[in-house]
């Protein structure tokens, strides 16, 4: 074995035993909080992979989209024949079309009431709650509460939160939080979201 070989094989068992203690370490089992933030692309993907896998193993998910209406979801559009999925979507869409905060107030608050019934049941492998953040920064929903619900759910459900400028408090709840950061994206330069890719 050459000097390079040996050395790449010590690495790598230096490598596996690191890994291997962590796993090791890891003994508790429970449900996660996760949170996907940032300014960049792929909060909302991440979370629909996340369904998807969850779909995968049987489990039962629920999902409420507080930002995008109606507006077409691939994700959404293929996944929702999945009898172990719900979808609630704010019917608002985005508020900055609406422009009306008693209107998309009453509609967040509707489809709150969706999402305090998933994260109050035991049954509920998964929630998400796509673009909650925004919905806490423009004062349609008070953290309080979210925070309560979030943390009086079940113990073995996990749920995600997504959106841009994550609220302090859900990152200090969390267990996992990714930010997205935004490096460079096409719609900055003039090209139109792309079916299928984008949405």
């Amino acid at each position: 074995m050459s000097d390079r070989q040996q050395r790449h094989q010590r690495a790598m068992q230096k490598l596996k035993t690191h890994v291997d203690e962590k796993v090791a370490a890891a003994t508790e089992q429970r449900g996660l909080i996760l949170v996907f933030t940032g300014n960049g692309k792929g909060k909302t993907t991440a979370a629909w992979g996340t369904v998807t896998r969850a779909l995968g193993y049987g489990y039962r998910v629920g999902v409420i989209q507080f930002i995008k209406g109606l507006w077409e979801c691939g994700e959404r559009e293929r996944l929702i024949e999945d009898p172990n999925l719900e979808v609630h979507v704010m019917a608002t869409g985005f508020t900055w079309e609406t422009q009306n905060r008693a209107s998309d107030t009453a509609a967040c608050l509707e489809v709150w009431r969706e999402a305090e019934r998933l994260l109050a049941d035991p049954e509920v492998y998964l929630v998400v709650l796509d673009e909650i953040t925004y919905m806490l920064k423009f004062g349609y929903l008070d953290i309080d509460s979210v925070q309560r619900a979030i943390a009086e759910r079940p113990p073995e459900q996990s749920v995600i939160v997504t959106g841009r400028n994550a609220h302090r408090a859900l990152i200090d709840m969390a267990d996992t939080v990714t930010e997205m950061n935004d490096v460079k994206h096409a719609f900055d330069a003039g090209i139109q979201a792309r079916r299928g890719i984008d949405y």
